[in-house]
């Protein structure tokens, strides 16, 4: 399928959405089944914790395949067989009788989900230029942040009806429908003619190029620690709503709704002043706002030994409005470095952020969730690196290095 002209944002943004929903969901909506799980599978907390940084993993390795298959293939081509694998893998968990066959399941999981979320960026970036793509990527951004919010309360009343299979049966479900509306749907937006034969030499070339321009390492990083300050927050849910917090199963929207609602007043207001500021003012703008969320959390933490709502998570609300803030411009800034490569480009953008979510959710969030301080504190540095890591990329662009 193909389409002489570009498609409207209409058409895009709510299809491009849902597929970059596979990932918040198949994270977030097992959270409040950890219990069930751990019970019935004979897993100890720190083997669930692995279910995440499994999932990571793998999402990050194949990440730096499904941009160069869409490159070589065709988008749309990628994104099909990526919904169907992840639809079979979502039932070989649901059907898991051990914690090693739900890791392995997950893992397949983590292989297949990113296509939707990587290649989705390079269609993007395909249709439309400038404001157009900022103001799709806000609207993206913006619906797309409803996955993480909607997730763990989904999971949350299956389980209080249904055992926690049901919830990997939900998202094969998901799966199902939203292959059937990319293949009656999703436009072809990457012609032949414009088309790299996939080698491994070719591969290894266009990496090397990506990897040797001195601005795209530091970009990247900012990207990727400006999201996981919240990832903290999100990888550790758990145990904030069920340790420290002191709710149940059904409460963890007290968490995810101000999170993802931040996330998505950020991207509002990101499509909103798309032609107004520059990108380097957007930019300023969302760091400045994560900083002084940041210092409010830290000091509430010190203020609050014994966590509450809502005060322990409003600054975290207030967070998430400076990353929605600076997310699209960010992943803009690095899909416009290579206009030529811009399915790999965005292959390596995401393979480097979620080497560093991995690494947070299977190391840093088992150390650091028992503490409500410890959190904020986490979250604070991220913060900080990733400022400075935009003040590096500044520098080098600045000074007109390639």
């Amino acid at each position: 399928m193909t389409f002489s002209t570009k498609p409207r944002r209409r058409l895009l943004a709510p299809l491009l959405a849902a597929l970059a929903m596979f990932g918040p969901f198949s994270i977030d909506t097992i959270f409040p089944a950890f219990g069930a799980l751990e019970a019935e599978l004979h897993a100890n907390p720190w083997a669930m914790q692995q279910t995440i940084s499994a999932y990571m993993s793998a999402y990050a390795l194949m990440s730096l395949m499904h941009g160069p298959l869409s490159d070589a293939y065709g988008r749309r081509r990628v994104i099909l067989a990526g919904v169907v694998v992840f639809a079979v893998a979502s039932i070989g968990c649901a059907l898991s009788g051990s914690i090693g066959m739900l890791l392995a399941f997950r893992a397949l999981q983590g292989f297949s989900a990113g296509a939707g979320l990587i290649v989705g960026r390079a269609i993007i970036r395909d249709c439309f230029e400038g404001i157009e793509a900022q103001k799709l990527m806000s609207v993206v951004s913006m619906i797309f942040s409803i996955a993480p919010a909607v997730a763990p309360i989904i999971g949350g009343w299956i389980i209080a009806f249904a055992r926690w299979p049901m919830i990997f049966w939900a998202l094969a479900a998901f799966a199902l429908v939203l292959w059937i509306a990319c293949f009656v749907l999703l436009p072809e937006t990457h012609p032949p003619e414009h088309r790299f034969a996939l080698s491994m030499r070719g591969l290894g070339r266009t990496y090397r190029t990506i990897f040797g321009d001195r601005a795209f390492f530091p970009l990247a990083l900012a990207g990727s620690l400006n999201f996981n300050a919240l990832w903290i927050y999100i990888s550790s849910a758990p145990a904030i709503v069920l340790n420290l917090l002191k709710l149940d199963a059904q409460q963890f929207a007290w968490l995810f709704v101000p999170a993802i609602g931040g996330l998505m007043i950020g991207a509002f207001v990101s499509g909103r002043i798309a032609g107004r500021l520059t990108a380097t003012a957007t930019v300023r703008l969302g760091y400045t706002i994560m900083l002084v969320a940041s210092t409010i959390n830290v000091a509430l933490a010190l203020a609050l030994p014994q966590p509450r709502v809502p005060w322990s998570i409003l600054p975290v609300g207030l967070h998430a409005i400076g990353i929605g803030i600076n997310l699209p411009t960010l992943t803009l800034l690095l899909l416009d470095r290579f206009p030529k490569q811009r399915g790999a480009v965005s292959s390596v953008q995401t393979f480097i952020s979620l080497l560093v979510s991995a690494v947070v959710a299977g190391l840093l969030s088992p150390l650091l969730s028992g503490h409500i301080l410890w959190l904020a504190l986490g979250a604070l540095l991220s913060t900080a690196l990733g400022f400075a890591a935009w003040w590096v990329y500044g520098a080098i662009v600045n000074r007109g290095v390639r």
